[in-house]
This record gives C-alpha cells, sequence and structure tokens, in this order.
C-alpha cells in the first residue's frame, strides 16, 4: 500500500499490467456491469452542457434513454451513474465498423468539440476510486472480460499505473503522480537490492 497525501493505493496498481485491447473485449466494459458509469457530482452539470455537442454521436436509442431518463441518473444505491439502454449498454456508447464500443463523448472530445473527454471512472479504469471522508481508496478493479487487456499488458510488461498515467493525472495532478513513481522506483530498489544480497 502507497499513501500520498488523502489517496491510499493499492499496491496491485504497481503489480498488476494492463493494456486494454479493444480488438479482443470489443470494449465490454462500457456494455457489462450492473447499472452505467460511475459519476462524479461535479460532472453531472459538465454532462448537461456539453450534451448538444455529443448528442449527433450518439445511437438513436441512447439518445432516446437520454431523453427519458436525463444526461445522468441515479443506480439503486442513490449513486449517480450514466442512463443504460434496457439495462445493457451506456447510453453513450457508440458502435464503430468492427462493432467496437466506444464514447460518444470521447469522440467529441476528439474531434475537438468539447474540452471534457469522458467521465473520470471510465478513464481511470481498471482503477475503481473509493471515496471516504478523509482519504480516496485507489484499487485495482478485476473483472473477467479484461482478461485480454491483462494477457497484453503482460506481454508489453506495462503495469496498470503507467497506462493510467494520463488519467491519473487528470484526476490528481502532476506532482501527485510524480509523488507516486518515486515511491514505486524506490520500492522496487528496495526489493531488488534485498534480492541480491
Amino acid at each position: 500500500m502507497i499513501l500520498i497525501d488523502n489517496t491510499c493505493i493499492s499496491d496491485d496498481i504497481e503489480d498488476q499490467q494492463f493494456v486494454c485491447n479493444l480488438d479482443k473485449c470489443k470494449g465490454a466494459c462500457c456494455v457489462e456491469g450492473d447499472s452505467g458509469a460511475p459519476l462524479d457530482e461535479d460532472e453531472l452539470a459538465i454532462l448537461d452542457e456539453i450534451y448538444p455537442h455529443v448528442a449527433p454521436y450518439l445511437t438513436e436509442a441512447g439518445k432516446a434513454v437520454i431523453a427519458k431518463e436525463g444526461t445522468y441518473t441515479k443506480d439503486w444505491d442513490g449513486d449517480y451513474v450514466t442512463p443504460v439502454i434496457n439495462g445493457r449498454e451506456c447510453a453513450y456508447a457508440t458502435y464503430d465498423k468492427k462493432g467496437i464500443l466506444k464514447c460518444g463523448i470521447e469522440d467529441a472530445y476528439n474531434d475537438g468539440k468539447i474540452s471534457y473527454k469522458k467521465p473520470i471512472s471510465c478513464h481511470l479504469y481498471p482503477i475503481r476510486v473509493t471515496k471516504y471522508e478523509q482519504y480516496h481508496a485507489l484499487n485495482y478493479d478485476r473483472w473477467e472480460i479484461c482478461s485480454p487487456a491483462c494477457s497484453l499488458g503482460q506481454e508489453l510488461k506495462v503495469p496498470v499505473y503507467k497506462f493510467l498515467k494520463e488519467p491519473l493525472i487528470r484526476a490528481y495532478g502532476e506532482d501527485w503522480y510524480g509523488q507516486l513513481t518515486r515511491e514505486i522506483d524506490e520500492r522496487q530498489a528496495a526489493r531488488s537490492k534485498k534480492a541480491n544480497e
């Protein structure tokens, strides 16, 4: 476990390897699961604001759900999430020519229509953040549908914290990420030294 400021980071984020492999999983995380993508409260107004720019990228089914439920909704725990279509894929999900699920919000971002990339929970996956009163707990989320990403990560030797450098900086800042990498480098150097003694 690594402690930085008000964050508690699981060892798995250093130890596990992960690189999304969309050709294999087809973006299954946008359709599988119990509810839509978790949302922070400060993202709600953003979704309302950007929706006119995002709507042209969405499926008719996605737009119909958003027209009915709004740009966000609550799950059975009372947490804010993205709406879903018939209990399945996220209302913001789109399909490319290969049948791979992509994010309509991210498509609009990539085309320069908006400055918000996508919900931070999606951007950070497979890290899940649990927010407590005094600190945030960052944990690696194991999900069978991501086994191709684990295999590719192992093949390329990319740990979770390096794969998620951009969203971790987005969430916690450059200084925080720099401290995280230094802590991990020091831990690895200590382990290597001990192994060689």
